[in-house]
């Protein structure tokens, strides 16, 4: 059996040795493990830079989210600001965790629940205390992670659906890049509710930019290239500029006109102005009067949606990363694990104290990954680059949705391919790990996913006669799933 520490990669008869002497470069490699775990400094750099690359665009989507919600008050959050502190807490948080869990795994703000606040919660309270309650949901997965019991809940989940996790988050990483693209798109209709581009077919010039991105992205990778995702990357991008100066289409959503030609969400054009000082005033602006202002039990409730669909999307995307790497085990456990747990909660808690939103591992590293990162100085490449994109987010720009979402469709493709490890002989399995891939992608939620499958494996294999060989905290995690999918209703009953 592999040990938790070695790579999959590494299980042959001789492991790399990592160069010795004292000179920066060898303490580097031996500190991140570099050699040892069959990945290099050119390496590392090019999955760092295409993990920024395929991130980047949070840097202006998160603020487009939360700029949109008004709280309580009638109070918004700034646009400009909302860039400068997206950009570093991202950077800060992906250069912690590459230097205390050495793993190329990216952070930055969560969608679903950057989406959550401004859509649900700020409608209830003020945008400080909404901050307040991600600093506190932050702080409870810290302590879960801290004294062992979110490692506890990690190991009680059993292989088959650790490996069904990887196999969700892989379509489903694929499904963001498709919708991303224009290439899978709502219907508006009952059903079906998604079709193929626009009225069935590919009819825009950005969708057909991510779908030539896309196929020499994948002509590369088939080839082995070094640097496939990253040359993919940039030779989209070069066309779509081109591409911008000669048909100049525009946003695909400006103001309250909609250009269905359009870009999704940046332009790929030449910025006028490149560099601009980060606004950083909305650090620290947090609050925890929402106890007061609606009452605690609502306020626990928040708390409590918070906590879990952190907690969970954190554990799916860290096992699937993980996986995607060849550092995970059979039994699915990683190096450092404890380590990288409890600075994932810290991540919460930083997102929540700049007011950029709850922090969190982002399954767009698995493009880093794919391009062949394998260690915590991947991270420090991303970081430092998204440290920088605070004075040049208009730089930052240039690279459109469109083509970045190739690099998740060659990634979700890649990670699909842990389905053959599924046993599919045994039903009682087959269930609950059909569910857990599938609801992922079907309802865009990671937390919803893992939730249906707990649910199926310990309802369907105890009634199956093998209820002995579920874990009793699985058994617990599963009840809490159904408290957070009935969440809706239980909420309404207290506040009637």
């Amino acid at each position: 059996m592999t040990d938790a520490s070695t790579p999959a990669s590494e299980t042959a008869e001789q492991e790399p040795v990592p160069p010795s002497g004292n000179g920066l470069r060898a303490r580097l490699d031996r500190y991140f493990e570099i050699t040892s775990r069959g990945s290099t400094f050119s390496a590392e750099f090019r999955g760092g830079i295409v993990t920024f690359v395929t991130m980047a665009y949070i840097v202006i989507l998160n603020p487009i989210i939360l700029s949109s919600g008004v709280d309580v008050d009638g109070e918004q959050l700034g646009f400009l600001q909302l860039t400068a502190v997206t950009a570093l807490t991202a950077g800060v948080m992906t250069i912690l965790f590459g230097l205390v869990a050495r793993l190329p795994f990216g952070f930055a703000a969560g969608l679903g629940i950057n989406s959550f606040l401004a859509v649900s919660v700020v409608g209830q309270v003020t945008w400080p205390e909404a901050m307040g309650l991600v600093v506190i949901n932050g702080l409870i997965i810290v302590l879960l992670a801290a004294t062992g019991l979110r490692r506890m809940i990690f190991d009680a989940v059993p292989v088959q659906l650790k490996i069904a996790i990887t196999v969700g988050i892989g379509l489903f990483i694929a499904f963001i890049g498709f919708v991303d693209a224009g290439f899978v798109t709502s219907t508006g209709l009952s059903s079906p509710p998604v079709g193929l581009g626009t009225d069935g077919s590919v009819a825009t010039v950005p969708t057909l930019v991510f779908v030539f991105t896309l196929l020499l992205t994948g002509v590369l990778a088939a080839r082995k290239v070094k640097g496939g995702i990253l040359i993919g990357l940039l030779s989209g991008t070069v066309v779509a500029v081109v591409v911008e100066a000669i048909w100049n289409l525009g946003p695909k959503v400006s103001g309250d006109e909609v250009n269905p030609n359009g870009w999704g969400l940046s332009v790929p054009e030449l910025p006028a102005q490149w560099v601009s000082l980060p606004d950083l005033s909305l650090v620290g602006q947090v609050s925890f009067g929402s106890f007061e202002r609606i009452g605690v039990l609502a306020a626990l409730m928040l708390v409590f949606t918070l906590v879990f669909t952190n907690f969970f999307d954190a554990m799916g995307t860290l096992t699937g990363l993980s996986k995607e790497a060849g550092l995970a085990n059979e039994r699915g456990d990683f190096p450092r694990i404890k380590s990288a747990l409890v600075v994932e909660g810290v991540g919460a808690v930083a997102g929540g104290f700049t007011s950029g939103s709850s922090n969190t591992v982002f399954i767009e590293s698995g493009a880093g990954i794919g391009e062949g990162a394998r260690t915590g100085f991947a991270n420090l490449v991303t970081g430092v680059l998204f440290l920088v994109a605070m004075f040049f987010t208009p730089l930052v720009s240039i690279v459109p949705t469109e083509v970045a979402a190739a690099a998740l469709v060659i990634v979700g493709a890649l990670m699909m391919s842990q389905i053959r490890f599924i046993d599919f002989s045994d039903f009682s399995a087959v269930l609950p790990v059909f569910l857990a891939i599938t609801v992922m992608p079907l309802t865009y939620s990671i937390a919803n996913g893992i939730g249906a499958g707990f649910i199926a494996w310990v309802v369907v294999r105890s009634l199956s006669g093998r209820a002995k060989e579920i874990s009793p905290l699985l058994w617990i995690v599963a009840a809490g799933f159904v408290l957070f999918f009935a969440r809706g209703p239980i909420e309404a009953v207290f506040a009637g």
